[in-house]
This record gives structure tokens, C-alpha cells and sequence, in this order.
């Protein structure tokens, strides 16, 4: 067999350099990105909590360095510009000396980025759950009912303003202000009552909607009053389809966390569309292979960035949903 001209050889090898170049550097280009890691939810959790220890530790490390600069400038500042019943230098040297310095209980949030497209009808979620241990808030609420007696058992279930249409007048008087409560439920009856208000309280997402589950009947006025004011977490798609959910405080702990990151995906795998994602025209059908999910970042409040958590343990039809298994 005639073997090769060194012409056809040279060439060959010519050919082969930048293969070999490309393969060695790994090609990266705007349509090649390099893929970011995710990590398990479990992972995730447990690095945003260490980021808000060490985040204390500076802190405290901070105030413990600039201690005496910091009381001084307070007691300055009192002196000259506080309300009459404002501490003495005393009280705040004190108090300074006496209580440990406090520590900033952070709110954990999962943004989830799925594949809807809000503009198109059925596409856009909105609605409410109750979390196993809470958000962590603590809301104001208004409740509107005309029977005079669950709106006094409401106000000493801690409501900040029960009634019917005495509270609907007072409201579009002035005399109760709308920013005095972060909530409200209504019975059924009350909702044709509250057009007169409606302008104020739509704009402040003040407005009883079913989808939250605010407008509720007589019997099940005081348990939904309960949960509103313990912390029922709302949720709604954006323009581009991402929902944001805070999960809860750092104080919880990653076993509380990940209690409510497991009720939080159950109730958004619950709500999802018979159609998602960008289909043709007309399409009704999901075309086979389409996601729900895309991304999912978990972040604090003070952190300087967010963890890019993996699908497969978030999402409630994969076999490693909520799992600390290791990964394929």
C-alpha cells in the first residue's frame, strides 16, 4: 500500500491543530456559554446560613473594634437632635455594656424561574399557601363583614380594623388609613360593598381576591384571620414567569427550611397550566420534552449573590426531589 505524499500528511496535521487547540481550551462563545454549577437544595440551604454566620462575625468583630466610637456618636447625637423622651447618656452607656449585640435574623427567598409566559391566557399564577413554620411575618390585617359580632371576636383576635360598611366609609373618609394594614378578608356578601374603596385598595394589592384566598364564609372568617396574620405567603408570576417566595427566616434552621421549600414546590406543581412554555400559535398541547421549571436561585437577604440550586431536587416528579442523595 502507497503511503501518503508528505503534502497530503502536512496538510492533514495542518488540519488537525486547531481541533486539537479548540478541544484543549474548551470553546466558549456567546451561543457555548460554560455551564454554571448547581448544587442540591440541601447544599444551598446550608451555604446561605453560613454566609449569615460569617456575615455576623463581621459584624460583631466591627462593633466590638469600633464599640466606644459608635456609643459616643449616639449620645452626640441624642443630645442634639432627640425627642424629649429620648434616653440619657447614662441609659445608652448602659445599655450599651449590658445587652449583646443583635443579630440580623435574614429572610431566605426562592426565586423560580418557570416556563410561562404571562401575557398568554392560563399562563399567569397568582395565589396563596401557608407554610408548615411560617414566613416568619407577622402582617396587619382588616377584616370586612357586616355581623357585628365576628367583627368584635375579630378585633380581639388581633384584626387593626373590623366592620362593614362603617369600616368602608371610614376608609374612604380618611379616618382609618390604608396603609395602617397589610392584609384584608372579606365574607362573600362584602364584596359588592367595597366599590366605593376599590380605587384605594387595588393599587396597594389590598383588594380581597378569591385566588388568595381572602374572601372566605362567615365560619371560616376567624381560621383564615389566623393565617393571615401568622404569615400566609402570596405569590405571583412577573412579567417574565419567575415567582419569588421568601421561605423563611435564618433563625429556622435548614430542617425548617427545607419543610417549607417542599410545601412551597408541591403547591406550584399543583397550580401548573394544562399549557406552558413558548408554543405556536394556537397550540394547546405541551409539546413533548417542554419544562416547567428552568432555574431556580436561592439568596438572602444580604447576600452578595444567590446559589443556582438543582431542578431535580426541587421538583416534586423527580425521583430526587427533596433528596440529599448524591447526583448523577
Amino acid at each position: 500500500m502507497a503511503s501518503a505524499s508528505p503534502l497530503l500528511r502536512t496538510s492533514c496535521t495542518y488540519l488537525r491543530r486547531p481541533i486539537i487547540a479548540a478541544a484543549a481550551r474548551g470553546y466558549i462563545s456567546r451561543a457555548h456559554p460554560v455551564p454554571t454549577p448547581t448544587v442540591p437544595i440541601q447544599v444551598a440551604i446550608q451555604t446561605v446560613l453560613d454566609g449569615m454566620d460569617q456575615r455576623h462575625l463581621q459584624r460583631l468583630e466591627r462593633w466590638d473594634n469600633n464599640k466606644e466610637n459608635r456609643v459616643e456618636q449616639r449620645v452626640q447625637y441624642l443630645s442634639t437632635r432627640g425627642s424629649a423622651d429620648a434616653p440619657t447618656p447614662e441609659q445608652v452607656r448602659a445599655d450599651a455594656e449590658k445587652d449583646p449585640y443583635r443579630r440580623m435574623d435574614e429572610t431566605v427567598e426562592l426565586a423560580l424561574q418557570l416556563n410561562l409566559d404571562p401575557r398568554k391566557p392560563g399562563q399567569s399564577l397568582r395565589g396563596s399557601l401557608s407554610l408548615p413554620h411560617g414566613n416568619g411575618k407577622n402582617f396587619s390585617v382588616a377584616v370586612f363583614t357586616d355581623d357585628a359580632k365576628l367583627a368584635a371576636l375579630a378585633l380581639e383576635r388581633g384584626a387593626v380594623a373590623a366592620g362593614g360598611e362603617d369600616l368602608v366609609e371610614a376608609i374612604r373618609d380618611g379616618t382609618t388609613s390604608v396603609t395602617s394594614f397589610q392584609r384584608t378578608l372579606a365574607s362573600p356578601e362584602m364584596m359588592s360593598r367595597l366599590k366605593p374603596v376599590a380605587r384605594l385598595l387595588g393599587p396597594r394589592g389590598l383588594m380581597p381576591n378569591p385566588k388568595l384566598k381572602t374572601i372566605v364564609p362567615y365560619d371560616e372568617l376567624m381560621e383564615a384571620l389566623d393565617r393571615q396574620m401568622s404569615g400566609m405567603s402570596n405569590y405571583r408570576t412577573d412579567k417574565v414567569g419567575i415567582v419569588r417566595v421568601g421561605i423563611g427566616k435564618g433563625s429556622f434552621g435548614a430542617e425548617k427550611l427545607l419543610d417549607n421549600v417542599r410545601e412551597m414546590m408541591n403547591e406550584i406543581q399543583s397550580v401548573r397550566p394544562e399549557s406552558f412554555g413558548k408554543g405556536k400559535k394556537g397550540q394547546k398541547k405541551v409539546a413533548k420534552g417542554t419544562k416547567y421549571y428552568l432555574k431556580a436561585h436561592l439568596s438572602s437577604t444580604q447576600s452578595r449573590g444567590s446559589e443556582l440550586v438543582d431542578l431535580r431536587t426541587i421538583d416534586p416528579t423527580s425521583s430526587f426531589f427533596m433528596t440529599d442523595e448524591s447526583l448523577p
